[in-house]
């Protein structure tokens, strides 16, 4: 029984664990030449340089707004689907709003930018040229920096909408039906047994994975924010993910320390995010991870 562990166990250690002994560069001036064991020590003198950067609480800002815009804004919209799905009479209809909800998550997010940046194009783009029936200007909607943080959420919440509320679909299949058969001889209406039978019901479950994406509140989507990233609206998409690769890989004078320092930095933000966030949720009485 326990030889099934192996490989699970071997994957996580060499590819989970070993690497994090990289992070030791951080504390280090790390040179290629020299290696990781021959490399100075510097202590803190990385993160002091992130902190005291002018770049710092821009790209601070930028990645907690578009995490928290994300998470407050993809949390609901799954629930809503799923008792929508779960109430709905017609069969055909329900396969129907699945199918064109869940087929968007397969898309791949160079495919996914590259249709947003067709569909918003000032030139050829179908919704400027909706806007022109009203007699509006041509918008070049990612040039505008004040847009950039809309448009990557709600392109995310119409990607991952469908596939994050199979879950919730599944524990609302889960509920006892007598808990509803009795609402119906109280006369409970459908929206009080949606409010008093599913939604606790399901709270367990949505506790439980908002305290999982509070933990990636630092990770942003690093791939999808560069492809849609420019020059003009770099003001609102540069955040600490797309920095760390450009400091740490296209930039002339390579640091690899400067840039492990920053993802050392993020990772334990995103810790503590988790532990407190998980630390609250147990207090309020909600489930918690540990």
């Amino acid at each position: 029984m326990y030889a099934l562990f192996a490989l699970p166990l071997i994957y996580v250690l060499l590819f989970k664990y070993v690497p994090m002994l990289g992070n030791v560069i951080a504390f280090k001036q790390f040179s290629v030449t020299k290696g990781l064991f021959g490399s100075p020590w510097v202590g803190f003198d990385q993160f002091e340089r992130f902190f005291g950067s002018y770049e710092f609480w821009r790209l601070l800002g930028n990645t907690l707004s578009i995490s928290f815009y994300t998470l407050i804004a993809s949390f609901p919209f799954p629930i809503l689907l799923a008792i929508g799905l779960h109430y709905a009479k017609n069969e055909r209809f329900k396969k129907t709003v699945q199918m064109v909800t869940y087929a968007p998550y397969f898309i791949s997010l160079v495919v996914l930018v590259g249709l947003l940046l067709q569909f918003l194009d000032p030139r050829t783009g179908i919704l400027n040229a909706m806007l022109g029936w009203f007699g509006v200007e041509p918008i070049n909607f990612m040039a505008e920096a004040s847009m950039f943080q809309s448009i990557y959420v709600w392109s995310h919440v119409w990607q991952n909408v469908g596939f994050a509320c199979i879950i919730y679909l599944a524990a609302l299949a889960g509920i006892d039906p007598s808990l509803h058969e009795a609402g119906v001889m109280d006369g409970a209406s459908k929206l009080q047994r949606i409010w008093h039978i599913d939604i606790p019901s399901i709270m367990p479950i949505a506790v439980i994975l908002l305290i999982l994406n509070t933990g990636t509140v630092m990770e942003t989507g690093f791939e999808k924010i560069l492809l849609m990233q420019n020059s003009l609206n770099l003001r609102t998409s540069e955040v600490i993910d797309t920095y760390v690769y450009k400091v740490g890989l296209i930039s002339q004078a390579l640091n690899f320390s400067y840039a492990t320092a920053i993802g050392l930095f993020k990772a334990v933000i995103g810790f503590v995010l988790i532990v407190v966030v998980n630390g609250a949720a147990k207090k309020m009485g909600q489930e918690s991870l540990w």
